[in-house]
This record gives C-alpha cells, structure tokens and sequence, in this order.
C-alpha cells in the first residue's frame, strides 16, 4: 500500500480502507489477502465520490495546483472526473479571485472555457479545460479584486445599521 500511494497518505488510507472493507470479515478478525488487495490496488484511481468529501478534495488540489502556479500538477487534477462544467465554473471564480487585475484576460478566457464545455462536453472540451488550467497556473496572481470587495462588504456590514 505504501509503494502504490507513492508518499500521498490520502491515497493510502483509501486503499487500506478499500482493501479492509473487500476483505474476508469473520467475528474477532478481518483478513485481507494478497488477491483482495492486488484487486484494490491493481488499477490505480482517485476514489472519487461525487457527492462526498473527494469532491472537494479533489478540486481543492486543482485551485491550490493552480494558486501555486504548477501547471503540471493542475492538468493532473484536472483528470480526476470531476464534472467538466463544475471544473468551468471553479474556473471562472480563480479568474477573478486569484488572478484577478494581474491579468485581465484570464476571465474572459475562463467563461470561453465553460461555453466550450457546455457546447462540446467531454471528452471534446478536454483541451479546453487543459488549456484554461495551463493558463491560469502560470499567469500572474493579483486578489486584489477579491480583497476589495470582501474588504467593502465587512465594513457595509458593520455600517449599515448606523444613520
């Protein structure tokens, strides 16, 4: 297990998890055999669970990948199965956010990404979704947007009640 996850503890705890619950359970024991953990471990994948915790582990890897300008990694967890116009839209946000006035081109290239997605689909707007990703990885990073409205809004908030 320790040589299949290659260092991710993540992926370890998944494929002892995996190989524990596919294992031969009697009443004061769990076996797990060679077999049953060749079978866990014999095709390597990201456990994804849509709608549970993967999800946002999953695309939390891509923003930070992206945020820490590795372009590599980013396509990496860009091909975790993730819904391609969920991937669009996080996309949009990082634009503004992360990316914001330190290139203003990279909101108009994300929102040409999620139409791409949304007229193509997968597997056709792959290249779409690899070539937004290597975008925004190396692009220069400003929240300066961000930080501003965030900023603005905790001081309307404090102040709204005040006449």
């Amino acid at each position: 297990i320790a040589q299949f996850a290659a260092g991710d503890a993540r992926t370890a705890l998944n494929t002892l998890e995996m190989a524990v619950t596919n294992g031969e359970i009697s009443a004061d024991k769990t076996t797990v055999t060679m077999e049953v953990l060749k079978q866990c471990i014999g095709k390597k994948s990201f456990l994804y669970d849509k709608k549970g915790e993967e999800h946002y582990n999953i695309i939390s890897a891509l923003h930070k990948s992206m945020r820490n300008s590795d372009p590599d990694a980013a396509v990496y967890w860009l091909e975790a199965g993730e819904d391609p116009l969920y991937v669009a839209r996080r996309l949009i946000r990082f634009a503004s956010e992360d990316v914001g006035m330190a290139d203003s081109q990279a909101l108009p290239l994300a929102v040409a990404a999620y139409q791409a997605c949304h007229f193509l689909g997968m597997p056709e707007c792959n290249v779409h979704l690899s070539h937004t990703v290597i975008y925004l990885s190396m692009a220069s990073k400003s929240n300066s947007a961000y930080a501003a409205y965030e900023t603005a809004k905790e001081d309307a908030q404090a102040t709204m009640t005040e006449t």
